[in-house]
């Protein structure tokens, strides 16, 4: 599998990347080890986790978890660690039982970063990433109703200035390689993007918002900059929640799926998705597709793209997406889903 340079960082990555946040949860440790282990036989070095995993609920008593699993496999696996890109996430504000709620700021940022490399079990951390702005985003579906005008630009920029200095103080320390967004905004990107080029061999490696045949905002402005900056995305939630795989069609929601777990993330499932999802499958169909395998590889071949992230609950699953990570999307295929986006472009 062919790896390259995420963005103008020197992570070398694969085009997938294995995402974890049902480790420790719905996953068992032993089966998460699994997934690692045929995921780096499969040619895929990548691994995203962030502190507050694993999710679907997030609770309290299990936060840091899926980070403690993640380095039980690599204590094992110690000769693995340099070939192999380890991604986590601090927090935002928010959870008050994870710093009570504090925002990201150098003495939450130096607080973090201990815990996550003593549960990882390693000495650094090759890519780490925020994994929401203080200010808020229109991400988590926020895009309705998001609204900005509550922001004061200065105390945004002092922000951001204290955050690029502790991060790249720990680049200096060792203790990361390199630092990436995610659920950004295109006029957050830019700040840190601005505020990063102050140092010399650092920058905003990538930016890890949701991308799906189903939720595709970061093709337009965010398009722009990530060609122009070089900083790349890394496409969480795939398969739209699970939408993709099929397993919603006709509004149901099976027992022990990701939806029956998460009400918040329930309303994903209405008629319109349901069009969209069937469309979709129909589409695959007419070109003996495998539809799982058709939403990724639409996904891999976008122009900004860094990284698919991709999650599965069980070995069934990985195993099944495994199989499709050379698929090929012709040009009939990709003119088929052009049609069927303006049709369908956003339906949760």
């Amino acid at each position: 599998m062919i790896r390259k340079n995420l963005g103008n960082s020197n992570l070398l990555v694969s085009p997938y990347c294995l995402g974890t946040m049902t480790f420790g949860e719905t996953t068992s440790e032993q089966d998460a080890h699994e997934q690692i282990n045929e995921c780096i036989d499969s040619g895929i070095n990548f691994i995203d986790t962030a502190e507050m995993y694993p999710t679907c609920p997030i609770r309290k008593e299990t936060t840091g978890a899926t980070e403690v699993v993640i380095g039980n496999w690599i204590k094992k696996n110690k000769n693995k660690r340099k070939d192999v890109i380890i991604a986590t996430k601090i927090v935002g504000n928010g959870f008050n039982f994870i710093r009570e709620g504090g925002e990201i700021n150098r003495k939450n940022i130096l607080l973090a970063i201990k815990d996550s490399l003593n549960r990882l079990n390693t000495d650094y951390i090759d890519l780490y990433q925020l994994h929401w702005p203080n200010r808020g985003s229109y991400h988590f579906r926020s895009y309705w109703d998001y609204t900005p005008v509550k922001q004061k630009e200065s105390e945004i920029k002092d922000e951001t200035t204290e955050i690029v200095d502790t991060l790249f103080s720990l680049k200096k320390e060792g203790l990361i390689r390199e630092f990436g967004l995610s659920n950004e905004t295109c006029w957050g990107a830019m700040k840190f993007i601005e505020e990063a080029k102050k140092y010399k061999d650092f920058c905003v490696a990538s930016i890890q918002n949701e991308y799906s045949l189903m939720c595709r905002l970061f093709d337009n402005d965010f398009n722009e900059l990530s060609i122009n900056e070089n900083v790349p995305l890394l496409a969480y939630s795939p398969l739209a929640r699970g939408l993709l795989t099929g397993k919603y069609i006709g509004n149901v929601i099976p027992d022990g799926s990701r939806l029956s777990r998460d009400d918040k993330i329930r309303k994903i499932v209405n008629n319109q998705s349901d069009l969209a999802v069937k469309a979709y499958f129909d589409i695959a169909k007419k070109h003996n597709i495998d539809p799982i395998h058709m939403a990724l590889a639409f996904c891999r071949d976008r122009p900004f793209m860094g990284s698919v992230i991709f999650g599965a609950t069980n070995l069934s699953q990985l195993r099944h997406i495994l199989k499709g990570l050379e698929v090929k999307l012709n040009e009939d295929i990709k003119s088929n889903i052009k049609v069927l986006y303006k049709k369908y472009p956003l339906t949760f």
